[in-house]
């Protein structure tokens, strides 16, 4: 059962639209769907949101540190709330993934990925669920960093935005603890 869903990304207007923010951006649409409000809480450093879906109760979180800090944020509302790292779902961008394609998995390292290296630090655990949303990679040549923290393009934000609408249809069954279930549908 997942009690707490984490989007990565990085505060900030200038950021707001980057590839980095996919999960915040995710996290905002399934807000808006589960009727959570997001607050500003000091004691977590982030956003904060309460909400339901298919009557199971879900915290939504969106870190104000940065990136490379959001094991603070997940760290500190693990502690508070006394969750389990598998009862938590951390949603973020996917370089090694074509635009749009979304996968679903449990635990694994943070292959290079700094907010998840830094999670896992906090937590003490890579035991959590993660939700990859592919972002593609930037051309040869390229630097990542600039790659990931700029704007896609408007048909790859629509190939995001189909596959936000897919997965969001999957959320009430990953809250009410179905995960090898949505597991097997979003990953085929």
């Amino acid at each position: 059962m997942i009690k707490l869903m984490v989007g990565l990304g990085n505060p900030g207007r200038q950021y707001e639209k980057t590839r980095h923010n996919a999960g915040f951006l995710f996290l905002d649409r399934l807000a808006s769907e589960c009727g959570g409000i997001w607050l500003k809480d000091a004691r977590f450093q982030a956003l904060f949101a309460e909400g339901s879906l298919a009557a199971s109760k879900i915290m939504l979180l969106k870190p104000e540190t940065f990136m490379n800090r959001s094991g603070y944020s997940v760290g500190k509302v693990a502690r508070y709330y006394k969750l389990l790292p598998e009862e938590i779902l951390v949603v973020h961008d996917e370089l090694d993934f074509d635009v749009g394609v979304v996968k679903l998995k449990k635990d694994g390292g943070h292959a290079g990925h700094n907010g998840l290296r830094d999670i896992i630090a906090q937590l003490g655990s890579k035991d959590f669920y993660r939700l990859r949303i592919g972002i593609g990679r930037p051309a040869p040549g390229k630097v990542v960093a600039d790659f990931v923290l700029s704007e896609p393009s408007k048909s790859q934000w629509a190939a995001i935005d189909v596959a936000f609408d897919a997965v969001i249809g999957f959320v009430p069954e990953l809250v009410a603890g179905n995960l090898s279930a949505v597991m097997n549908k979003i990953n085929t």
